[in-house]
């Protein structure tokens, strides 16, 4: 069987990043690595033992491949990735009482109800729900 273990965000500033993932959106830190250099080796994943062996890695999102590529997809308007949740409507308003920027608040789009936040370090996000 084969099954995701790791997946990249590219993120303009990887501590900032971390900071938002975990104390905003409720992630916990999975790896927090100084390689030297001011480069930093971060991941997180979902809290309480749900997904371990899934993990999201902060990856720096400067350079050739990944400047050209994080700009096209923000200017498109799409969501770097996509993070399901139990209830949207409390998610939505939790994360806006942080102060997180929605640029689009929960609607229906098909079999989903989502809604889509900037992550403060280039991207957007999308909150998907399955509607019951």
């Amino acid at each position: 069987m084969i099954k995701v273990a790791m997946t990249s965000v590219y993120v303009d500033d990887v501590a900032k990043a971390h900071a938002f993932y975990t104390d905003v959106l409720g992630f916990e830190t999975r790896i927090h690595m100084d390689l030297g250099g001011g480069t930093l080796f971060v991941t997180v994943g979902a809290p309480e033992g749900a997904q371990q062996d899934l993990q999201l890695l902060l990856e720096p999102g400067q350079g050739p491949i990944a400047d050209p590529y994080r700009k096209a997809v923000r200017e498109a308007g799409l969501p770097c990735i996509v993070f399901s949740v139990d209830d949207i409507g409390a998610e939505y308003e939790r994360l806006q009482k942080l102060g997180v920027r929605f640029t689009q608040g929960p609607q229906e789009q098909g079999p989903v109800v989502t809604a889509v936040l900037d992550d403060t370090v280039g991207n957007l996000v999308q909150l998907a729900q399955p509607k019951e």
